[in-house]
């Protein structure tokens, strides 16, 4: 329920309004040396407030290191956390006490607890994504040590969309912008959409794509812990993820497989090699030592600063416009919620890889 992960594993808590939001890492592999400033700087780049296209609430997420780290390294032992919640204003979500957003989980929850926090949507608020980012970073920097790369960006907004693949842009200038999109010019485009959206107390959704350099072959379990299932359960557990597809994915469905086949070859260094990479860089729910590249989908967020239609938990038909601070285009923020559960979900395909070659 609130645990992700076989041998590397995150169990996070905490709700937007709360004290604080944390988690316990279990599983991270000893003696990985624990750069606290990347760390800071990965929640940094998922925080609020850090640009005009995001939301307005300020807090700074620093996290707290409480366990699973001594001198700078990692113990093998649980990595205890919490990021304390400073910048509330719950106040804001009165209106919404008697009230169910439309498509929001305000109605799911009541039906299934019998109760639920109105405040910020509690557990269900993207605030719970800070956990995922920290564990994604200890991730990150055990899979150095293994030479994987993850790196994300934005591809599309509403209708604005960056062409081509991520083999036609310079992925290192994904952070020159607020939208973090690796095309200057497409990135200003998508800005304006996003900015006009907000003006009109909208939302609106896109695509993030995601690219992951260096992985071995052999990672993924079939049949059930295929490498494409765990990453698709990462990705389709974040907040307002509606879809996820690998290599040609849906495309693929249109073409013959003379066309989308990978063709295998001699790779020049006493290796095999793929003509093509169509796959997606996984074949039999296993990696093939291509780039695993993949695109998820992201809903408009369902919190308007508009009027809308409604029910209130008796039944009744009402109207809500929603106050508080929001998002109008979660894509900027959830780059980094992206590459950390694929860096999550990546490390514990290794640990797993590694538990079936004993002798290797």
């Amino acid at each position: 329920m609130n645990t992700i992960g076989t041998l590397f594993r995150l169990t996070s808590f905490g709700e937007s309004h709360g004290l604080a939001i944390g988690g316990v890492i279990d599983g991270m592999p000893a003696g990985i040396e624990v750069d606290l400033t990347f760390i800071q700087n990965e929640l940094a780049r998922r925080k609020p407030g850090q640009s005009i296209l995001t939301t307005a609430r300020k807090e700074e997420d620093e996290v707290e290191l409480l366990s699973g780290v001594f001198e700078g390294k990692t113990t093998g032992t649980p990595i205890g956390f919490v990021i304390r919640n400073t910048n509330q204003h719950s106040d804001d979500y009165e209106n919404m006490r008697n009230v169910f957003r439309p498509s929001h989980a305000d109605f799911t929850y009541e039906q299934k607890y019998g109760l639920r926090d109105h405040r910020g949507g509690g557990r269900s608020s993207a605030r719970e994504t800070i956990s995922r980012v920290v564990a994604g970073a200890f991730a990150k920097l055990a899979l150095r040590q293994i030479g994987i790369s993850i790196k994300a960006y934005t591809q599309q907004v509403g209708n604005i969309v960056l062409p081509g693949t991520y083999k036609d842009y310079d992925l290192a200038r994904v952070e020159e912008n607020a939208v973090r999109c690796p095309d200057a010019e497409v990135a200003d485009k998508m800005s304006q959409l996003i900015m006009k959206v907000k003006e009109e107390g909208d939302t609106i959704g896109g695509i993030i794509a995601c690219v992951i350099t260096g992985c071995p072959v052999g990672l993924g379990e079939p049949v059930f812990d295929r490498l494409q299932v765990k990453l698709g359960a990462a990705m389709l557990s974040i907040n307002a993820v509606k879809g996820f597809e690998y290599g040609l994915g849906f495309d693929g469905s249109s073409v013959r497989g003379s066309e989308q086949n990978d063709i295998f070859e001699p790779d020049g260094k006493g290796g095999i090699t793929t003509k093509t990479n169509n796959s997606g860089g996984i074949q039999g729910g296993i990696s093939n030592g291509q780039d695993i590249y993949f695109r998820v989908a992201f809903k408009p967020v369902a919190t308007l600063l508009k009027e809308q239609e409604t029910v209130d938990k008796f039944g009744n038909k009402t109207t809500l416009t929603a106050r508080g601070r929001h998002d109008a285009c979660v894509l900027p923020r959830a780059v980094p919620v992206v590459e950390a559960m694929a860096a999550i979900a990546l490390l514990d395909a290794y640990l797993l890889s590694k538990s079936t070659q004993m002798g290797k």
